[in-house]
């Protein structure tokens, strides 16, 4: 019995373990000293009786079952606790895509701006009925261009704007008022002129140039 107490302490003592084990284990190895070293060796008849020996036996096999089931108890209990990792404040990897921001805003546009209006430019139909227009060029500046076309004549008119055979938008045909085209021009050189069957032969036509 002294034998196993003394084998038994330090597999024990290597477990990992909180107070109570540490109680239970040095109690067992205060016990196990007493007895082998302190009493068994200056008596060899120790323990002497019958009763004596059960009752050391007694009380080595209380104090191993409280070391052990105290090791078992504290055995899976971490010690520390491991130190979270901050997932805030830390820059991206490089490469990675900047998040947006924590308060759900959209992060500024890298689009550039629209240009800014081009302005507005009048045009007028011959008042007589004469197959021409007030004005054979006509200029804005790039962006959003309002052409105002007025026509009073007899004669139903439009004013078409295109680039190359490309066109671009025109107004509708009419007679006795005024209407308007906006478009959204780059710098270049564009032609109007009145889309009515037989109007742009005979002279309705001009260069709007825009810069």
């Amino acid at each position: 019995m002294h034998f196993a107490a003394l084998h038994l302490v330090p597999v024990l003592g290597a477990e990992k373990s909180k107070t109570a084990f540490y109680v239970a284990g040095g109690l067992l190895v205060c016990w196990a000293l007493i007895v082998s070293m302190a009493i068994g060796m200056r008596r060899p008849d120790f323990p002497g009786t019958l009763g004596g020996e059960r009752a050391v036996i007694a009380v080595s096999v209380v104090l191993v079952l409280a070391a052990v089931s105290t090791a078992v108890l504290t055995s899976g209990t971490p010690t520390t606790a491991q130190a979270s990792s901050p997932t805030t404040g830390a820059p991206p990897a490089s490469g990675a895509p900047a998040t947006t921001p924590a308060n759900g805003a959209a992060a500024p546009s890298t689009t550039p701006a629209p240009a800014a209006a081009g302005g507005a430019v009048k045009l007028a139909a011959d008042p007589s009925g004469a197959l021409s227009y007030s004005a054979k060029q006509l200029s804005a500046k790039a962006g959003r261009v309002t052409i105002s076309f007025a026509n009073v004549a007899p004669l139903m008119h439009n004013m078409t704007v295109a680039q190359g055979s490309t066109v671009l938008g025109a107004t509708p045909t009419f007679t006795g008022g005024t209407r308007t085209l906006t478009l959204n021009l780059k710098p270049g050189k564009y032609t109007f002129f009145c889309s009515v069957p037989g109007h742009r032969e005979g002279g309705m036509e001009g260069t709007l140039t825009v810069s």
